[in-house]
């Protein structure tokens, strides 16, 4: 039955004069049910599902299943999705493309085809990662940075470079193009995708998974499309599917329209303060709403890209006018809009002013009430009124740990000025991020505000260090052509690189006489920037508070230069004649702001993208062997053969029950993985640090832990080895340590977990809400795997994560209700046993032990979240990548 619903749902579509094959949708509601009130969103999903439908990994119950959802808005069923490509930072895809090439390896040894481990989906992979911001303020910032990122990444980029030629349907966008965000709105994402097969030019949405929580931008662009762990984007890009269960889908509806002065990235702030609160973890959000029709896609991408901090899913916004005037703008053929707009309508996936689907929940907002936010001190969530951000830093200090008394103010000389640094002092301001720089918008908005800013005689305070670090040079095209360039130049903006930058952590070193006012005097400093995440330890080691903001916004702090300035009453400097400037003397009114975007053309997307994949000279001139499998060098300290394989039996044993386990560590609330898995500098006394020294690095040539992904000696040292994690069995003591029982010394977690491992005793890792929230970081579970972790037990987990620790083996629980680490009064001295596990099942009921020290014992039904039958499989393999080989072998 299953093909023939199938062969009758398949039919003819012209669009553009061209003819494509398509599965309809309205052909499948003659037989299983109308689909009218189905989100847009999930008719994507039922597309996906009809097309792939083989009577196995899909059924005809599937769909009816999705269909069915209309009924209540909710559904517990397991379904298959299969993406139509996978799209790679390189942070996340080094490490992906290593493991491809182990695979390839392990194949071999166990007498299999090697070119089986081969992507049979199109892959991307943009290098937008790896650039830092060692140089600033000068004419010279960009080249120089390109300069020492091509000499610091020589290795890695010579490896993507042996992968591209090595496996099929893989592509690599070389260093100093862009942020794979930016790059996948503005040119790689179609809306509707095609190929030809058999001779037939099939069309289907465009649909991916990525291994950057920030996928999601391309929602914005009406692409169902989300982040995933790089252990599970491997697994679908050689051909597994995505398991998931049916999501709930939150409406969330928009009216009217943003007022003067008012920015993209304040509506975002808004709606991420909204929808956290109203609790979207693993739920799609769908706008829907009049108010669309007023957002310009640009606005939406900018929503769409912070769907993690929101902590949904994905942030949809289905196709319509708006979506065909962008892709007429940023140059995509006559041909693809025609289909975009043919095959939506046809689809019912075109969005209709009126249209009111059934949602699981919903929350509406007016546009007119959005307010000029930024969020902050630590978390993207925490919005924060302008006005109010003096009196939210005080508070943030008033809280801080172990803060001393309000430092004096440090005299400071510095490039010639000097001046006074103090508690408030913004350190950074940095125009970065895919999140606002893919938005003309606000990058004219802080253009026009740098102009004048600068025609007034305002300058930057010299302790600032600013940044423009946009996600494609079509930003440089179009400052340029509206003439803002030498005004953001002369207040300190000047290009540093293409890519993350600052938002990642990549911000590079403060002056040195910065960082010893901040060191010897405990000083509180700030970050203002134009990104996503503001997480603890995450812009800077040495920075506490971190400041979400429009790039106008940013502009204006730079100006300020501390955090205790009321940007709505306080001025930002003084002009030429002594007077007082206010912000509001200097921002720029929309009229402007509008005819600025219009110098944006469709020529530049045209000229920037036509040689996209060619890279520079540097790039082109990088040596590469062509062979099938990767010469793995043993004295490299950026790619090593991981261990994940070896001695890997062609069949799984039987999954053991975890007994006498240790903790490892017990962590409170919001532990990102930006805490679990290694980030940003690598300190030299560290176990990292003294690895790499230990094989020949120096300190100032250790680069940062991102780039070292691709060696798991390096990065297993760095887990859990954040700065500002706090383990509750060291109290009062910041960073990766642990207490070893039973010696009882403070131990780093690393070493602390070799011993461990030396006696073979398995670890166990305590948590509170939201373990694991922020990016998709796969090494947060890769690092948990090889200290030896088999067990995490938590009160709640973001998406991402949880999958990601089942994709290596790890075995994720929750607490019941009602009970946790502090009701248990757990010290780190207890012993953990875990029963049942050769035979559990989904969401099963499982026993977990607990004897304390004194010989009490605890017993707990904790909840495996282990939550489809195929995430079971992989589980009982060991991980996702042992069950792919097998897969294979078989």
């Amino acid at each position: 039955m299953s093909l023939t619903l199938k062969q009758q749902c398949e039919t003819l579509l012209t669009a553009g004069g061209k003819h494509y094959h398509i599965y309809h949708l309205s052909r499948l509601a003659e037989q299983l049910g109308n689909l009218d009130k189905l989100p847009k969103s999930l008719k994507v999903l039922a597309e996906n599902l009809l097309r792939n439908l083989d009577g196995d990994s899909v059924q005809v119950r599937d769909l009816q299943a999705l269909i069915d959802w209309q009924k209540t808005g909710t559904a517990d069923h397991e379904i298959a999705f299969r993406p139509a490509r996978v799209l790679m930072q390189d942070f996340t895809g080094v490490p992906a493309v290593v493991d491809l090439a182990a695979m390839r390896q392990a194949i071999r040894v166990l007498g299999g085809e090697e070119s089986k481990v081969n992507p049979l989906s199109p892959v991307d992979l943009v290098i937008d990662h790896s650039v830092m911001v060692d140089e600033y303020a000068s004419e010279q910032a960009f080249a120089d940075n390109v300069a020492i990122e091509m000499s610091r990444n020589n290795e890695r980029y010579r490896f993507l470079r042996w992968g591209q030629q090595a496996f099929d349907r893989f592509r690599v966008v070389p260093p100093g193009t862009g942020i794979c965000h930016q790059v996948n709105l503005e040119y790689l994402g179609k809306s509707v995708w095609y190929e030809t097969r058999d001779g037939k030019t099939y069309a289907y949405p465009d649909t991916l998974v990525g291994t950057d929580s920030h996928t999601t931008m391309i929602n914005g662009l009406g692409v169902l499309g989300w982040g995933v762990g790089g252990i599970e984007a491997e697994a679908a890009m050689l051909g597994q599917p995505v398991s998931m269960l049916i999501p709930d889908v939150v409406g969330f509806k928009l009216t009217g329209r943003l007022r003067e002065g008012i920015t993209a990235t304040d509506l975002v702030l808004t709606v991420t303060q909204m929808l956290r609160k109203h609790g979207v973890v693993g739920k799609f959000v769908e706008f829907w709403g009049d108010g669309l029709a007023q957002l310009p896609l640009a606005d939406r991408a900018t929503i769409a890209n912070m769907a993690p901090e929101y902590g949904a899913t994905c942030g949809f916004f289905p196709a319509d006018e708006v979506t065909l005037s962008y892709m007429r703008l940023t140059g995509r053929s006559d041909d693809e809009i025609a289909l975009v707009e043919t095959y939506c309508k046809a689809q019912g996936l075109w969005r209709h002013e009126g249209d009111e689907p059934r949602f699981t929940s919903g929350l509406a907002l007016d546009l007119a009430d959005v307010q000029t936010s930024l969020a902050g001190p630590k978390r993207p969530q925490d919005r924060v009124v302008l006005a109010q951000v003096p009196g939210a830093f005080q508070a943030a200090v008033d809280l801080e740990l172990n803060k001393k008394s309000p430092a004096a103010k440090v005299p400071v000389s510095l490039h010639g000025d000097d001046f006074t640094l103090e508690d408030g002092a913004v350190v950074i301001a940095a125009i970065t991020s895919c999140t606002n720089t893919s938005n003309p918008g606000v990058l004219m908005t802080a253009g026009l505000l740098a102009k004048n800013a600068a025609e007034k005689g305002l300058t930057r305070k010299p302790w600032v260090k600013t940044s423009l670090a946009p996600g494609s040079k079509v930003v440089t095209d179009y400052l340029n052509a509206a003439g803002f360039t030498p005004y953001l130049d002369q207040l300190g903006f000047n290009l540093v690189g293409y890519g993350c930058t600052t938002c990642i952590g990549n911000s590079g070193p403060l002056d040195a006489e910065i960082e010893t006012a901040i060191k010897e005097n405990d000083l509180t400093v700030g970050a203002v920037l134009s990104g996503n995440r503001n997480f603890e330890g995450r812009i800077h080691p040495l920075v506490k508070t971190n400041w979400l903001a429009s790039p106008p916004l940013v502009v204006a702090y730079a100006l300020a230069g501390n955090l205790h300035c009321n940007l709505e009453t306080d001025p930002l400097g003084y002009d030429k004649q002594g007077k007082p400037v206010l912000l509001k003397d200097i921002w720029p009114d929309n009229a402007a702001i509008a005819a600025a975007v219009e110098k944006v053309k469709t020529e530049m997307f045209r000229k920037e993208y036509s040689a996209v994949f060619d890279g520079d000279e540097q790039w082109q001139s990088l040596p590469v062997e062509n062979t099938p499998t990767y010469q793995w060098q043993p004295d490299s300290t950026y790619i090593r053969h991981p261990p994940y394989f070896e001695g890997m039996p062609v069949s799984p044993a039987p999954v053991k029950d975890v007994k006498q386990a240790r903790i490892l560590a017990i962590l409170g609330d919001s532990v990102t993985t930006d805490h679990i898995s290694p980030a940003g500098n690598i300190k030299a006394d560290s176990p990292a640090g003294r690895y790499l020294q230990a094989h020949g690095v120096k300190p100032a040539d250790f680069n940062s832990y991102g780039s070292r992904r691709g060696n798991h000696e390096v990065m297993v040292r760095g887990t859990f080895a954040n700065i500002r994690i706090r383990n509750e069995m060291v109290p009062g003591t910041e960073g990766g340590f642990t207490r070893h029982i039973p010696s009882g010394e403070t131990l780093a977690i690393f070493d602390a977990a070799m011993r461990y491992q030396e006696s073979g005793t398995p670890l166990v890792v305590i948590a509170g809400k939201e373990y694991g929230s922020g990016s998709s970081r796969d090494w947060a579970a890769k690092g948990t795997n090889l200290l030896g972790v088999r067990v995490v037990l938590t009160e709640s987990y973001e998406r991402i994560h949880r999958s990601n620790l089942i994709g290596m083996g790890i075995l994720p629980l929750e607490f019941p209700a009602g009970t946790d680490r502090r009701t248990l009064g757990l010290t780190g001295d207890e012993l953990i046993d875990v029963g049942g596990l050769n035979s559990v099942t989904p969401k099963q009921i499982v026993p977990v032990k607990i004897t304390h020290a004194d010989g009490r014992v605890t017993e707990l039904n904790a909840l495996c979240r282990i939550d489809t039958q195929t995430e079971l499989e992989y589980y009982r393999h060991g991980g996702i990548l042992c069950y792919v080989i097998r897969q294979m072998l078989a």
